[in-house]
């Protein structure tokens, strides 16, 4: 590496350096950014932090064909009755915010998020 060093009253300041190695040395900051995001994902997978969801159920997610209430209920294995009885609120309502008939007000969309254990954003469709 060919850097020039700029001094300000003896002591180094600034270092000059060719574009072509700045540009590399770029590259190298960004990949050992990548690796230290890797590895705090692999740690929070191993703590529970967080979790692997399957690439179908992420497809589905993603493919918008569904809401996502839907897709997080199957996936969590709980009945529109189930997910309903645990979050204070009835089968019908339920099967109205799946259907798009409803959005489900803050409290209720609050309450489904903390039972199937997801953020709330992850239960508003488009």
């Amino acid at each position: 590496m060919s850097a020039q060093i700029i001094e300000r009253e003896g002591k180094p300041e600034y270092a000059v350096l060719p574009y072509d190695e700045y540009l590399t040395l770029l590259a190298l900051a960004e990949e050992a950014q990548d690796a230290a995001d890797a590895r705090e994902a692999m740690r929070e997978l191993a703590s529970g932090e967080d979790e692997a969801i399957p690439a179908e159920v992420a497809n589905r997610l993603l493919s918008g064909n569904e809401h996502p209430l839907k897709v997080w209920r199957e996936y969590r294995g709980l009945t529109q009755e189930s997910l309903g009885r645990a979050a204070g609120v009835g089968k019908s309502y339920i099967s109205q915010i799946e259907a798009g008939n409803k959005s489900g007000s803050a409290k209720v969309l609050k309450k489904l998020a903390e039972t199937l254990r997801v953020d709330m954003d992850d239960l508003v469709g488009d």
